[in-house]
């Protein structure tokens, strides 16, 4: 585990007042008074994910100091979908998203936040559950581009994505079962490129989201490409398109 490791009753408090990006609560089971209750309650109401635990998991993690509460603090502060739109105002460009849709493997997302700040993305947006978040790993993998890049968590994938159709924004999905190579579709304007689980892909109501689905073409023997290559590929075409329609 490689989040920044908070624990105290009052240090974990702290950490939610001052309002320091989270990754994840840890309350022993059975942990029910008062201050338990603020933390909890504080966390709930900041949007972070709580999760009960067995107390030898936490005296494991913590050195049995934690007095039953634990904090995952982020390598980084988030940002919010609000801000990294405003981004794209403030340099009078149309937005250019990433969504992670349930990405695993943070030397994955390190990769991606590389590529991402090299050709100018303004935001990667991740779901707070089942998803890889900013830790030391993936700022290691990133060489540094996870100082630049926003990152935004967010609760529902499927209403973030009802909300930037709203705005006219591209869906594209990376998909190898999809009719379309990329190279044949207008990848310009706002858009929103998703890449998926490395295993899975997409989600079946993420894929049905999507405005196009286009696939990578390969002639090797291996019919898919690492999450992060592909996730480069597809941002590098984007990044052409966008240059060449001024």
């Amino acid at each position: 585990m490689d989040d920044n490791l908070i624990f105290g009753r009052n240090a974990v408090m702290e950490l939610l007042k001052a309002g320091h990006s989270v990754n994840k609560i840890l309350i022993a089971e059975g942990s029910r008074d008062g201050s338990v209750q603020k933390i909890f309650s504080l966390a709930k109401n900041a949007g972070v994910v709580v999760e009960f635990v067995n107390r030898d998991k936490l005296d494991k993690l913590c050195g049995g100091r934690h007095q039953g509460v634990a904090a995952l603090a982020a390598a980084a502060d988030y940002s919010t979908v609000e801000e990294i739109l405003e981004l794209a105002e403030s340099r009078n460009e149309k937005p250019f998203l990433i969504l992670l849709d349930e990405l695993e493997d943070p030397q994955n997302f390190g990769a991606i936040l590389r590529t991402a700040e090299a050709v100018g993305v303004h935001g990667v947006i991740i779901p707070k559950r089942r998803s890889v978040r900013l830790n030391s790993t993936v700022f290691k993998a990133s060489a540094g581009a996870a100082e630049y890049v926003k990152v935004a968590q967010v609760t529902n994938v499927a209403q973030t994505l009802k909300i930037f159709r709203e705005l006219d924004l591209k869906i594209v999905g990376s998909d190898v079962s999809a009719q379309k190579d990329f190279r044949q579709e207008n990848l310009t304007g706002g858009i929103v490129l998703i890449i998926g689980n490395e295993g899975r892909g997409m989600r079946r109501l993420t894929r049905e989201a999507c405005d196009l689905l286009v696939k990578i073409p390969m002639v090797g023997k291996i019919n898919s490409l690492n999450a992060s290559a592909a996730g480069a590929v597809l941002m590098y075409e984007i990044f052409f398109q966008r240059q060449n329609d001024g």
